[in-house]
């Protein structure tokens, strides 16, 4: 006894610490809508960045312009240091501002009336923060190509965009459109997120690249990215007409990248099968090469999985299935769906992005292999999933919950789809959903209330299970000759839901709660399982 007592004492120890954060003001100031946030509502950035490689250093300027929603005279805008901004303009006005860590507070001389449409402009300096594990962790990546070319990418996701440059820096404000000017050697190609407007001669032996994103973009979805680039393009006909594809590579990977990017029309084919017309047609469609694995910047995708299927040539489901296609280009370009077009208000629902995208993954080989070869691949990524923590996070401090959102949300979804039964319906749901959030930022409640009225299933109990605890329900049973008995345990309040099971290998549908139920079967039962499409476990109390 004394000895499992010392054992759960230890794990007690072990989940406290595991679910125990300490959140500062910052995390707050980040991660909240603020006061300072709250009064005005961002309606364009100019973004103009001078980038010195030399001493891995930036110089730039961004105008923020606004709508006034509400009386408000103090302005939040966010940059990290290293980075620090200079000044702050209002037409001819310099106003004072005041800095607290990421935050800058800026103090306006003139009332900002209620439907103004005003502007200031952001002037700012310095190195930015490196990045030390591009993408999972933001900032730049300074790099050289095989040839000795310089070759640099941003990436911030999580760490926030203004990582690198000055913004309204929480995800609930998108802006409604945006021009991008980054200043580079003339040797040198940038490339940026929609479509490449001008590019500019300059006297000093550098060219600027300006790029116009038509469509409202999430902070984190603005990329830079710089080198000594090739261009290729195709025209994809798509459901709303023809939509150029532009691919931007290395010079001495323009062979490979010809070859594999065919994976990226292929992927736009079956995802708009599955969530509807490619959200950004006025912005294009772009695979960039980066020094990095990649990331789902908006119109922007940027690739480094070396131009092999898998994921860096491995299989995450460990069945085959992972090796038919470039994990890199369908991933992150189902992004554009789940996280672009449709984007969280609150990292804490970062689920809406990651466990819609890993479940893509399967549909995607469900529209080109089948159904039973997706349903193969979305099991074997269960080997990944670790149910630490739940997958909503804390809310209000920029903070994501477990990393289980990719490979257990994909199963949950994988779950759901069989409780819908109707694969005509659970489309039309992944494509309703694009159209009812379209180029919008979400709630989980939002996402959640949606799926339970498309399906006329009340699906709260399901989702507290598999997002808010990290149980994976059992069932339980006990079988006496032709009798099953059976419950969930280790479900949370309310959870009843159905399940597919074989008895002596018949399909049967049963419908457990956490109180006991039972069903008489026409002859003893020998065998029952619980169909492998359902993220549960069984266990026989008999053994």
């Amino acid at each position: 006894m004394r000895k499992k007592s010392i054992f759960t004492f230890l794990l007690l120890i072990f989940f406290t610490a595991s679910f125990s954060q300490i959140f500062t003001k910052q995390d707050s100031i980040r991660g909240s809508i603020t006061p300072e946030r709250s009064w005005w509502d961002l309606t364009y950035y100019h973004l103009q960045i001078k980038v010195d490689i030399e001493n891995k250093s930036f110089l730039g300027q961004n105008t923020i312009h606004y709508t006034v929603l509400e009386d408000g005279d103090r302005m939040q805008v966010d940059l990290q240091p290293p980075l620090k901004i200079t000044k702050v303009m209002q037409g001819e006005d310099e106003l004072l501002f005041t800095q607290h860590g990421n935050a800058y507070y800026v103090r306006f001389k003139t009332p900002q009336k209620v439907g103004n449409q005003n502007s200031i402009e952001v002037y700012y300096e310095g190195v930015p923060h490196v990045s030390v594990r591009p993408p999972w962790s933001g900032g730049v990546t300074w790099n050289k190509d095989a040839n000795g070319n310089d070759f640099i990418a941003t990436s911030c996701q999580g760490d926030g965009a203004s990582i690198w440059w000055p913004c309204k820096d929480h995800m609930y404000d998108e802006v409604d459109s945006m021009l991008i000017s980054i200043t580079v050697p003339k040797h040198l190609m940038e490339v940026s997120n929609g479509r490449l407007r001008s590019v500019v001669k300059n006297k000093d032996k550098t060219r600027t690249f300006n790029w116009f994103v038509s469509n409202p973009i999430n902070n984190y979805g603005v990329n830079m990215n710089i080198g000594d680039y090739v261009h290729f393009s195709e025209v994809y006909q798509g459901e709303n007409g023809p939509l150029d594809c532009d691919y931007y590579v290395l010079k001495d990977n323009l062979t490979k990248a010809k070859k594999q990017f065919k994976d990226a029309t292929r992927t736009l084919q079956a995802f708009e099968h599955w969530f509807g017309p490619y959200p950004f047609y006025n912005d294009s469609y772009k695979l960039v090469e980066v020094p990095y694995l990649g990331m789902e910047h908006q119109s922007s995708v940027t690739y480094g999985n070396g131009y092999a299927n898998g994921y860096l040539g491995r299989d995450l489901s460990q069945t085959g299935w992972g090796l038919k296609w470039d994990f890199i280009i369908v991933h992150e370009s189902g992004h554009e769906w789940f996280a672009n077009n449709i984007t969280y208000k609150d990292m804490a629902d970062m689920w809406i992005h990651e466990s819609f995208t890993a479940y893509s993954e399967n549909l995607f080989l469900d529209y080109y292999y089948g159904k039973e070869a997706s349903a193969e691949y979305v099991v074997g990524t269960r080997q990944n999933i670790q149910n630490n923590i739940p997958i909503i996070g804390p809310y209000g401090v920029n903070k994501s919950g477990s990393s289980d959102m990719y490979y257990k949300g994909a199963n949950m979804l994988h779950t759901l789809r069989q409780l819908i039964e109707n694969d005509t319906l659970w489309r039309n749901i992944l494509r309703g959903l694009n159209k009812k959030f379209y180029h919008q930022t979400v709630t989980t409640q939002q996402i959640e209330n949606y799926i339970s009225e498309k399906s006329g299933k009340d699906l709260s109990a399901f989702f507290n299970q598999y997002l808010r605890d990290t149980r994976i329900p059992v069932l339980e049973y006990v079988i006496k000759n032709n009798v099953l008995q059976y419950r969930w345990v280790q479900v949370v309040k309310a959870f009843d839901m159905p399940v597919i099971v074989y008895i002596n290998g018949e399909k049967e549908w049963i419908f457990p709660s956490a109180q006991w139920s039972k069903k008489e079967w026409k002859e003893p039962i020998r065998e029952i399982k619980v169909d492998v499409n359902f993220y549960v476990a069984q266990f026989n109390l008999e053994g």
